[in-house]
């Protein structure tokens, strides 16, 4: 019964986060409420998606924060250069995120140098070239067709946040669990050495987990730029912390080789839920931190004991 409730846990915790929220604010429990979750998650969701691929390998990225505000003040001022070419802005923008995601992995793979290090480096690089480059002032993003189509949009009456989000969902499952190369992140999280003598090229499986989590950082940008109109390079400190205790609260072994990326959807979810219903009974941002980091620590410590 106990490894059971284990196994469910991030489940149950959910479920008793959306009862306690409901019975604590009357506006909690409704439709449209959801759909705010669901916006305010969606960035999360997308970089979660990559950051399971990248933990299940063996590695971690600490710079998907800087990469995402870089890749929007790039695809901004791409835009400004080539009067409002949204493809130019796409291409580009995702091209930043896969540039950054490249290095780290050439780093942490080339010069064995472990990627909690060569990240947290990248972090204050990526973050310090948005400044210069803009001179720490927004860029604004003038081009009311990729406002709708990477933004503020909807399809059916489906936000196009929640759009991109599904379809990353989909695909990065998709990639992990019925795929070959799926195949090899696990074995390579699970025993990288016992990977290498079975023919697996652990360089190429690890670069390519960071490339594809950098570029899923730098389509979160793109959303977050088209969302505000404007890309600023000081955005989105601090998103890692959420993108993280997602992806650990999904089940996600820090320690690699085991990971789910519907739990990592869960995990989102879950932050989505405890930083909104916090917020509907007016706990302040900043004990909203203290109760984040606390259960960071606590998934960890279970994920260690599991």
């Amino acid at each position: 019964m106990i490894r059971a409730l284990q196994n469910y846990a991030p489940l149950i915790a959910f479920i008793l986060l959306i009862v306690g929220f409901s019975l604590a604010s009357p506006v909690f429990f409704s439709v449209n409420n959801f759909l705010n979750i669901g916006r305010q998650t969606a960035l999360v969701t997308i970089m979660a998606v990559g950051m399971t691929m990248l933990i299940v390998s063996g590695e971690i990225d600490l710079s998907i924060g800087a990469t995402l505000a870089l890749s929007g003040v790039t695809s901004a001022m791409a835009m400004q250069v080539t009067g409002d070419n949204m493809v130019v802005g796409i291409l580009v923008g995702l091209g930043t995120g896969a540039c950054v995601g490249a290095i780290n992995g050439v780093l942490t793979t080339g010069l064995r140098i472990p990627s909690f290090l060569v990240t947290l480096g990248m972090m204050g690089i990526a973050r310090g070239i948005a400044l210069l480059i803009t001179g720490t002032m927004a860029v604004p993003v003038m081009n009311p067709v990729f406002w709708d189509v990477m933004g503020g949009g909807e399809f059916l009456g489906i936000p196009a946040t929640l759009i991109f989000s599904a379809v990353c969902l989909v695909l990065g499952a998709y990639a992990l669990h019925f795929t070959a190369f799926g195949r090899r992140i696990y074995a390579v999280g699970g025993n990288a050495k016992a990977a290498r003598y079975s023919g697996i090229n652990v360089t190429r499986v690890k670069t390519t987990a960071f490339i594809v989590t950098g570029s899923l950082a730098g389509l979160a940008g793109l959303i977050l730029s088209a969302r505000f109109h404007a890309a600023r390079p000081d955005t989105a400190a601090g998103i890692e912390l959420d993108v993280l205790a997602a992806v650990i609260l999904g089940g996600t072994s820090l320690f690699g080789g085991r990971g789910l990326i519907i739990g990592s959807l869960l995990g989102s979810l879950l932050i989505g839920v405890l930083n909104n219903g916090l917020t509907l009974i007016s706990v302040t941002s900043s004990a909203q931190l203290v109760v984040k980091g606390i259960i960071i620590i606590a998934a960890v410590a279970f994920s260690s004991k599991r």
